[in-house]
């Protein structure tokens, strides 16, 4: 008899296949589950399914959510200008949530009781899918094998799990393994582990899939225009071409980026669970778009409303999004503060993209009064005049002319 159904995220790697024949074995049911997000590398979906039905699953579910990821989660980082700790622009971060709302959909469309996943006890991701699971659907109960005491005992390395692999006939890559671990989508390649544990060896050249050494970029720059519509890009013009279509658009960045050389980054994080963390990340087309639209704010955003979304907004929303707390109140919170502050930010971005760098040569919009060539030419006195300036500078010094005075009562002239 059945212990219960579970509904589990598999990718066809070594992994989640020994997760999968594990679960059989302990008497589980197991409809598995994949969420095409962009991996460029992704196996046949037909030979994925194909091996989860060989290896005992009920059934295998396979949806391209590329389209959901671009709009709901990467256009919104865009908007606010996501980045955590000053570098990392999240791209491991923004797939979760879609993955784990449409994981929880497939469990609850085939009556399953349990959620599992191949995550590990030490990384970031095991609590973005649980938080979010439990937000989602707080009756699916979770197995995390990666936690169990029976599970981790018996497979303590690879070489156990490829000793299980052998005695359950699951096929497995002939292909050395890279000593680093990967995750892709289509915002980003993350690289991880192994050698890149030691945060003072080079990446290999080999390493890097989604985009070009700069050294090896073309000698050429690429010229190309972004265009947004409230803060999220609706067409990129290159070439003379005209580019639309949420997926298409951000595919165009990427292939600009990765033949540019443009997004590499190499880190030391903080994660969640509070160990640090070397990570490598190639992120082309965010980079740029990223790049653009904080260029565009520039141009048509109100000061203040910058500061305080800058401020607090950016801040909140990346941590959130880093965090797993996409599915709380705070994450509505701060996203409809989002909303209002690009209700302006409409307009066109020139970029060049050229040996590792993404450049803004120029931008325009009619969506906003705020930049005035008139006001801010030497060449005229209309409008705003130099001498309006005289008063205030006399206001905004008056606290500071009290401060040298009391520095100088103090023996503490701001002089010496």
């Amino acid at each position: 008899m059945s212990k219960g159904r579970v509904c589990l995220a598999y990718s066809g790697g070594l992994d989640t296949s020994v997760i999968l024949k594990w679960l059989v074995l302990e008497g589980y049911s197991v409809v598995c589950y994949l969420a095409d997000v962009g991996q460029e590398d992704a196996q046949d979906a037909a030979a994925i399914e194909k091996k989860a039905m060989l290896l005992g699953a009920e059934r295998m579910v396979i949806e391209d959510l590329q389209k959901t990821f671009v709009e709901d989660l990467v256009f919104r980082a865009v908007q606010c200008n996501a980045i955590y700790e000053d570098r990392y622009l999240l791209g491991t971060s923004l797939a979760r949530p879609v993955i784990a709302k449409a994981q929880v959909q497939v469990a609850e469309r085939y009556n399953c009781q349990f959620l599992s996943h191949g995550c590990t006890g030490k990384g970031n991701d095991q609590v973005r899918f649980e938080l979010a699971f439990k937000a989602l659907n707080p009756a699916l109960q979770i197995i995390a094998p990666w936690r169990l005491p029976e599970f981790c005992n018996k497979f303590q390395g690879r070489q156990d799990l490829l000793k299980f692999a052998a005695e359950n006939n699951i096929p497995v890559s002939s292909s050395p393994k890279a000593p680093w671990s990967m995750d892709e989508n289509l915002a980003h390649c993350s690289y991880e582990a192994g050698i890149l544990e030691d945060p003072d060896h080079t990446p290999p050249k080999e390493l890097w899939k989604m985009t070009l050494d700069p050294l090896d970029a073309p000698d050429k720059p690429t010229e190309f225009t972004i265009h947004f519509e409230k803060g999220i890009p609706v067409k990129v013009v290159e070439g003379g071409k005209e580019t639309t279509g949420s997926v298409e658009l951000f595919k165009l960045l990427n292939k600009i980026g990765r033949e540019n050389g443009v997004g590499r980054i190499d880190i030391v994080e903080t994660r969640f669970v509070g160990i640090k963390s070397r990570g490598c990340y190639d992120t082309p087309g965010l980079t740029i778009a990223r790049l653009a639209h904080l260029d565009l704010e520039g141009l048509v955003m109100d000061s203040k409303v910058r500061e305080l979304r800058d401020q607090f907004i950016t801040v909140s929303w990346s941590r959130q999004l880093y965090n797993g707390m996409y599915f709380s109140p705070e994450r509505e919170f701060v996203e409809n503060s989002i909303l209002f502050s690009q209700q302006n930010v409409t307009g066109q971005v020139r970029m060049m993209a050229y040996k590792g760098n993404a450049y803004v040569i120029g931008r325009s919009s009619d969506a906003s009064n705020l930049y005035s060539e008139q006001d801010a030419s030497m060449d005229s006195l209309e409008g705003f005049s130099p001498w309006d300036t005289t008063g205030f500078i006399e206001i905004n010094a008056l606290r500071l002319k009290k401060y040298g005075l009391q520095k100088q009562k103090d023996g503490q002239p701001l002089t010496k």
